[in-house]
């Protein structure tokens, strides 16, 4: 049985490549204009898959500039009215559609206030995309799954762009460029491994830390959405403060381990959960001691976990079926949703 959701997953290193030959004037005078007045504060204005999408952003931008990022509570101005200074805000929305109120309402606030004003969406002839003032198509095409998967890999590869030319990083921009033949590769990883742990799994936890904790808080959601599967993400140094007491006698748990500073923790946690009797499924590079779903390696270690998710979508479209649902059509969920 073929899905919407696994012939979109599979055709995200096309929608890729198709994004990395567009717009590279505008990621570069986007770049420019950040790197001679940097913005004094920046927020991500974003809900559900594409909120992850900001999350990877965000990390990237702390990390590598140096530069504090906070996610938007958007009831702060659609519900509270609350006068935010705008001046030197630069603010990031991410959505599909473009078609949420509560996206577009910020998004207006903040232009109108003198804010710098950028959109990443698919649609770009959506409100949100004419409410900002710099908008980057994502170029993955129609989406008619309602589970996202090439939109969200666009949007991490669009973060990506404006942080490399941010940072006016060549390495970075070098890697991006050849990232669609390594997520070619991830598409094809052998991740069956997953299934008969999960088939019939009621809850489990999903681990990351640092550039990859985004990947994994997107996998839970997919998890809960197309599978049901009460999946919680947590960070591998925060599931310590409490969450591991569940885990015991085979509770399952999936753990993100791409190479970075983040990996060697994750990597001993992965270890004490098997030692606690929990049943890990640990995702690290090819030739891991201990990994059962293997990882491919990109030209950049930072965009390993796009490569991640990318080997992930196919095995939760899989565990879906195998579970007896469509993960083209998940209970009480629409394509589009509009939130205040």
């Amino acid at each position: 049985m073929s899905t919407l959701m696994l012939e979109e997953a599979l055709s995200a290193p096309d929608a890729v490549a198709r994004q990395l030959a567009a717009d590279p004037l505008s990621y570069a005078r986007l770049g420019q204009a950040l790197q001679e007045v940097p913005p004094t504060s920046v927020l991500t204005i974003a809900r559900g898959s594409s909120d992850h999408a900001a999350h990877y952003l965000a990390y990237l931008v702390m990390a590598r500039l140096g530069r504090l990022v906070t996610s938007l509570p958007m009831s702060l101005i659609t519900l509270y009215q609350s006068r935010i200074h705008c001046e030197g805000l630069l603010s990031m929305a991410f959505s599909q559609s473009g078609q949420s109120p509560d996206l577009i309402a910020p998004t207006q606030f903040f232009r109108a206030g003198g804010a710098r004003t950028v959109a990443f969406v698919n649609a770009s002839g959506s409100p949100l995309a004419a409410a900002a003032e710099h908008v980057f198509e994502l170029h993955a095409g129609p989406e008619k799954s309602v589970a996202a998967t090439k939109s969200y890999i666009a949007q991490l590869v669009a973060g990506a762009r404006v942080v490399a030319a941010w940072q006016q990083d060549d390495g970075l921009r070098a890697a991006l460029n050849v990232l669609p033949t390594a997520l070619a590769q991830a598409a094809k990883l052998d991740w069956t491994a997953a299934l008969p742990v999960l088939q019939s799994a009621e809850r489990l936890f999903v681990l990351g830390r640092g550039t990859g904790l985004a990947v994994a808080m997107e996998a839970a959601l997919k998890l809960k959405e197309t599978c049901g599967i009460q999946a919680e993400a947590f960070s591998g140094a925060e599931v310590k403060h409490g969450p591991m007491a569940l885990v015991r006698d085979g509770y399952p748990l999936l753990v993100f381990a791409p190479r970075g500073p983040a990996q060697a923790g994750l990597l001993a946690i992965a270890e004490e959960m098997r030692s606690r009797g929990g049943r890990v499924l640990l995702a690290a590079p090819i030739g891991t001691p201990g990994a059962e779903l293997p990882l491919v390696t990109t030209g950049n270690e930072d965009l390993d976990p796009i490569a991640l998710v990318q080997s992930f979508y196919p095995m939760v479209e899989a565990l879906a079926r195998a579970r007896g649902f469509n993960p083209d059509v998940p209970p009480n969920l629409a394509k589009v949703t509009k939130t205040h």
